[in-house]
C-alpha cells in the first residue's frame, strides 16, 4: 500500500452455498459472487466499480463494510486487518470511520424515523454529542447535503420526501460522522435524470470538504468516467481491467470493456458505432470453470483461453491492468 493508501482489498472472494433440494442439508454449489479481487482506493480517491447487474459489485461493496463476511482474503483498512472486529467497541470504532450510502432511498430508510433521527442515530450509536450538539451536527449536514432550512425537513418523515431528497438524508447520515471511506452503492441510479448531476455533484463536494475516500459502484460508464479517479471493470465476480478512468474509457483493452463503451448511446443521430462483438448472455456464478470468465462470450477467445485458468490482472501499461491473454499478446506484440 503507498503511503496515501486508505483501504486495500486483498484476494477477496465471497462464495453463497447453493442447496439443490430446499430441505436439503447438503451443499455441493457455490455462487461465486466474489472471486478473488484485488485492489486500493487512496486517500481521498474515488474509486469505481462498474458491470453489468449481477457481477459483484454490491457483494464487495457489503463485504468492505462489514456488512457480509467473505470466504477468502482480506480487507485494510490504513494498513490494519479488519477480519478480527467483530462486534462491541472495534466495531464501532470501524463504523465511525467506514459508511455505505444505499441504492434505494425508498428502503434504506425506517419510514418510522423522523430525518432528525435517521441522520441522528449514527452520533447515538457512537455515543457522540449531547442532544442540543446532535441537533446542531444534524443541522449542519443537513445543510452541506442541501436540504436546508434544516428545520424545514428535521421532523419530517420519509414519505413526506422526495426520491432526491431521501437519498441527500442517506448521504447525511453516512457523512454525519465524518468517515473517511464510504462505499456509494448505486447512488443515482433510482432518481430521476434530472437529479442525478445534482447527487454526483454533491458527493465530490463532499469528498473536497470532509476528505472522503470513495468506493463508487455503478454499471453506467459515463457516470463512472465522471466521478472517479479510477475504475475497476468487474465481470462474474472479478475484475477484469483496472486503471485511470480515462484511460480505461479512452484505451480500454479487454473485449468486455470494450463491448460496455460500444452500448453507451451517443447523443448526436449522425453517429454510427459498431456494435459489441460479444455473444450470448451472462453465465451462472455457480462453480464456474477456472478458465477465462469471459471465455464464452469473447470474440478473441481461443483455445489457450479455454484450458489455461482465468488470466491475471497484467499491467500491460503504467497503471493499466487487464486480465486477458489476447490483450497480453497483442501489447508484447
Amino acid at each position: 500500500m503507498s503511503e496515501n493508501g486508505l483501504l486495500t482489498v486483498a484476494g477477496l472472494s465471497k462464495l453463497f452455498p447453493v442447496k439443490k433440494r430446499t430441505y436439503s442439508l447438503r451443499v455441493r454449489n457455490f455462487i461465486h459472487a466474489v472471486d478473488g479481487l484485488s485492489f486500493s482506493v487512496e486517500r481521498g480517491e474515488v474509486f469505481g466499480l462498474v458491470g453489468e447487474s449481477g457481477c459483484g459489485k454490491t457483494t464487495t461493496g457489503k463485504l468492505i463494510v462489514k456488512l457480509l463476511d467473505p470466504t477468502a482474503g482480506a480487507v485494510l483498512l490504513g494498513g490494519e486487518n479488519t477480519a478480527s472486529i467483530r462486534r462491541g467497541k472495534p466495531l464501532r470504532a470501524f463504523r465511525r470511520r467506514v459508511q455505505m450510502i444505499f441504492q434505494d432511498p425508498y428502503e434504506s430508510l425506517n419510514p418510522r424515523f423522523t430525518v432528525f433521527d435517521t441522520v441522528a442515530e449514527p452520533l447515538v450509536v457512537q455515543n457522540r454529542h449531547s442532544v442540543a450538539e446532535r441537533e446542531r451536527a444534524v443541522a449542519e449536514i443537513l445543510v452541506a447535503v442541501g436540504l436546508a432550512p434544516p428545520e424545514t425537513f428535521m421532523f419530517r418523515f420519509p414519505h413526506e420526501l422526495s426520491g432526491g431528497q431521501r437519498q441527500r438524508v442517506s448521504i447525511a447520515r453516512a457523512m454525519v460522522i465524518h468517515p473517511d471511506f464510504v462505499a456509494a452503492d448505486e447512488p443515482t441510479s433510482m432518481l430521476d435524470v434530472s437529479i442525478r448531476a445534482g447527487i454526483m455533484e454533491l458527493l465530490l463536494g463532499l469528498r473536497a470538504d470532509l476528505g472522503v475516500s470513495y468506493l463508487y459502484i455503478t454499471h453506467d460508464l459515463a457516470v463512472a468516467r465522471y466521478m472517479c479517479n479510477r475504475i475497476g471493470v468487474m465481470y462474474l465476480g472479478k475484475i477484469v481491467e483496472l486503471g485511470p478512468a480515462e484511460e480505461v474509457v479512452q484505451n480500454s483493452l479487454h473485449p468486455y470493456t470494450q463491448a460496455l463503451i460500444a452500448s453507451v448511446p451517443v447523443p448526436d443521430p449522425t453517429y454510427h458505432r459498431q456494435p459489441g462483438e460479444i455473444k450470448g448472455d451472462v453465465a451462472a456464478p455457480i462453480d464456474p470453470p477456472a478458465r477465462c470468465r469471459f471465455y464464452p462470450r469473447c470474440p478473441r477467445g481461443d483455445k489457450q483461453c479455454e484450458e489455461v485458468s482465468h488470466p491475471p490482472l497484467d499491467e500491460l501499461q503504467p497503471g493499466h491492468f487487464v486480465a486477458c491473454y489476447k490483450a497480453s499478446a497483442q501489447s508484447r506484440g
